[in-house]
C-alpha cells in the first residue's frame, strides 16, 4: 500500500473512534464498576508496566485515565496478595504480567499463592471478567503437552516474538465491541507474539497476518491475536496489542480496549461463536 494509502486509510479508521459512546462502558443506572489491574512481573518486566518508585507506570496511568472518562475504577497493583482478599468488589480483572505469578520476584508486594490462583480461576468461572494485555499471555507456562489452568482459561500461550515491525492486523468480528470503524484490517508498528495452545472454543477478533513478517517465528500460516471465550461463566478478553508506550496512546486501540472492558463487564453484547477453524484454520502450525 501506498503512503498516501496508507494515511487515508488510517485517517478513516480513526475519524470513527468518536463513535465510542460513553454509555458503552458504564450505565448510568448502576454502581460504578471496578477493575483490578495486575501487573506484576515475574518474567521480563515491560516497560509499560515498570513503575518508577511511587508512580504508576504509563499503562496503568492511561488505563486509570480512561476509566475516569468512561465512568469506572482502576485499582492498580502487583501484590498478588490481593487474590487472597476481597475479589467479590471487582467487575473484572484485568492482567499484564509474566512469569510464574506464585514465585518470589524483585517486585513490590507478595507472590500469588496457590490458593490465590485458584481463587482468580474461580472467579473468573463464577462470573468475573477477566482482561489480558499482551504479556499476560507469558505467564504461567504449560510443560509440554500439559496445558495450565492459567492458559486453559486464556484460551492461549506465548511462544516468542521477532523484531518489533509493521503488521497488519485482520478484523474477523467487525460487530464486536471496539472494532467499529476499523474497516478489514489495519497496521500497526508493534511487538508481535506468537502464539500457541488456541483453546478450541476461541472467538477470534483479530488476526496476525504473518506473510512478509520478519523473524523465524512467524514464519507459519495466520494466527489469533485478539479473542473473547467463555470460561464456565466468566468472560475472558485477550489482545496481544500493547508493548509500546505508543500503542496504548493510540486512539485506536484504546477503542479496542475499552471494547473489551464493555463486554468483559457484561455492558456490551457479542455474539461469539467458535470461529478459530474458519479463520485461522492452520493456526496450530508453526511452519509453512
Amino acid at each position: 500500500m501506498k503512503r498516501r494509502e496508507m494515511l487515508l486509510s488510517a485517517g478513516a479508521a480513526l475519524a470513527g473512534l468518536s463513535a465510542l459512546p460513553t454509555r458503552w462502558i458504564a450505565a448510568a443506572d448502576r454502581k460504578k464498576q471496578k477493575v483490578l489491574y495486575f501487573t506484576r512481573s515475574a518474567g521480563f518486566e515491560h516497560s509499560v508496566v515498570k513503575r518508577s518508585g511511587d508512580q504508576l507506570s504509563h499503562s496503568e496511568k492511561i488505563l486509570t485515565e480512561l476509566g475516569r472518562e468512561h465512568g469506572f475504577e482502576v485499582e492498580c497493583t502487583k501484590d498478588g496478595a490481593v487474590f487472597d482478599g476481597d475479589l467479590v468488589k471487582f467487575d473484572a480483572i484485568a492482567f499484564y504480567t509474566s512469569g510464574d505469578l506464585t514465585k518470589p520476584c524483585n517486585q513490590p508486594g507478595q507472590p500469588m499463592s496457590q490458593g490465590g490462583l485458584k481463587r482468580l480461576l474461580d472467579a473468573v468461572a463464577g462470573g468475573k471478567g477477566f482482561v489480558a494485555f499482551h504479556a499476560a499471555s507469558d505467564s504461567f507456562h504449560s510443560h509440554g503437552s500439559q496445558i495450565t489452568p492459567y492458559i486453559a482459561m486464556l484460551g492461549g500461550e506465548f511462544v516468542s516474538h521477532g523484531p518489533q515491525q509493521v503488521a497488519t492486523q485482520t478484523v474477523t468480528s467487525p460487530g464486536f465491541p471496539g472494532m467499529e470503524g476499523l474497516g478489514r484490517s489495519f497496521k500497526l508498528n508493534e511487538e508481535w507474539y506468537a502464539l500457541k495452545n488456541f483453546a478450541q472454543d476461541l472467538h477470534v477478533i483479530l488476526v496476525q497476518e504473518t506473510e512478509g513478517m520478519q523473524g523465524d517465528c512467524y514464519q507459519r500460516p495466520p494466527f489469533p491475536a485478539t479473542w473473547a471465550r467463555r470460561h464456565g461463566q466468566g468472560r475472558v478478553y485477550y489482545t496481544s496489542l500493547g508493548h509500546r508506550e505508543d500503542i496504548w496512546t493510540n486512539p485506536m486501540v484504546q477503542k479496542i480496549i475499552l471494547g473489551g472492558l464493555a463486554w468483559a463487564f457484561g455492558n456490551a453484547r457479542a455474539e461469539i461463536p467458535p470461529n478459530l477453524e474458519k479463520v485461522t484454520p492452520q493456526a496450530g502450525q508453526m511452519h509453512r
